[in-house]
């Protein structure tokens, strides 16, 4: 892994590479103009985390760079800022070195910290320990959060103690709307708040003139997008296999007033097999499948993409979201949706900056 160096001066230079190089890779499917979704240019990321090396009276933030002509060997480097981190997290970094470096308590046997933000500056710290935290521990860390206005969750082998609350709440203002995101500690959330405000925003926009049919989504996390497009259509099915997403999406529902949504526990594949009348049990029973009527179905699924099965299904919605975090993935699913969809929509979401990689979202329509 290369450590991203930022360089604001060259953020328009490196988006046009990105532009670039999507515009050409994506030309034989004939999408429209690439909508490009710029992000800021440094402290973009609401979520990080960091190794804590020790060196005899000293401690310090660290990062690895491996070396790509022997990827076995890794440089530990240094960190005493990050500026692809969040300004609460730049803050917080040498405040909390601070604390650590003169509280055995604290220190002693700590390896990772993990840091999980919000655009409103909540802030949640998970210290990571090779030892089992004790009530001394406890009480110096509780003194932790009120030094420096955060909560703690401390963590050890077969040990997780959460000192006031496992989770921040981010709230994203996407048009006239201001949404509510329970974020949960060790679990998916979108890193860069900026861009996830404005993937959102796009798969609103493209979702709209829905409201009387149903949405079906896979992937669905903690009801990121759930949450956004509900009013978009008569009815939305969500689903997820993550019991900790699947638990935060229905507080989601329930914080943002959205009553026209349902997520259930169910992988993508087994949800596939159920639509297709080929899987059933208690669990779909519930989900009432006969009473929707789908004309749109959103995926966002891992780097892996889809397989050629699920591509397939995908054909035989009217309208296909596909939020993609791996343009190479995404490219071999278009061969196959492409022969039933053609891409209406194409956008370039900025998630990583000074990273090679590029988030992108596709809207295809089934061709007449």
């Amino acid at each position: 892994m290369a450590i991203p160096v930022v360089d604001p001066d060259r953020y328009d230079e490196q988006l046009a590479a990105k532009r670039d190089r999507l515009t050409a890779d994506f030309a034989r499917f004939s999408p429209p103009p690439l909508e490009v979704h710029a992000s800021p240019a440094s402290h973009f990321r609401q979520r990080c985390e960091f190794r804590i090396w020790h060196e005899g009276d000293d401690l310090y933030y660290a990062m690895f760079e491996v070396d790509p002509e022997n990827p076995k060997h890794k440089t530990v480097v240094r960190l005493d800022d990050y500026p692809v981190a969040g300004r609460r997290i730049n803050a917080l970094m040498p405040a909390l070195r601070e604390r650590l470096l003169d509280n055995p308590a604290l220190r002693h046997r700590l390896f990772q910290v993990e840091f999980l933000t919000t655009l409103a500056g909540e802030a949640l710290v998970t210290l990571i320990y090779h030892r089992q935290l004790d009530e001394a521990w406890e009480a110096e860390a509780r003194a932790l959060e009120q030094a420096l206005d955060i909560m703690v969750i401390g963590r050890a082998r077969k040990q997780r103690l959460v000192l006031t609350q496992d989770h921040v709440w981010e709230h994203l203002s996407v048009g006239d709307r201001v949404f509510a995101y329970q974020q949960v500690e060790n679990s998916f959330t979108q890193p860069n708040a900026e861009i996830c405000r404005a993937m959102l925003g796009w798969a609103r926009d493209a979702t709209t003139g829905s409201t009387g049919r149903d949405l079906v989504e896979l992937y669905c996390g903690n009801g990121n997008f759930t949450i956004a497009l509900a009013e978009n259509f008569r009815r939305v099915l969500a689903t997820e296999i993550s019991r900790t997403s699947v638990a935060s999406a229905r507080e989601n529902l329930i914080a943002n007033g959205i009553t026209n949504a349902t997520v259930g526990r169910m992988s993508a594949e087994e949800f596939a097999q159920a639509l297709r009348g080929e899987k059933g049990g208690r669990r779909v029973a519930e989900f009432g499948l006969d009473d929707y009527d789908f004309s749109t179905v959103l995926v966002d699924p891992p780097r892996a993409g889809l397989d050629d099965d699920s591509c397939r299904q995908l054909s035989g919605y009217e309208r296909i979201v596909y939020i993609s975090c791996n343009p190479e993935t995404l490219a071999d699913n278009l061969e196959i949706l492409s022969r039933t969809h053609e891409v209406v929509r194409f956008a370039l979401f900025d998630q990583f900056p000074w990273t090679h990689h590029c988030e992108c979202g596709v809207l295809l329509e089934r061709r007449r």
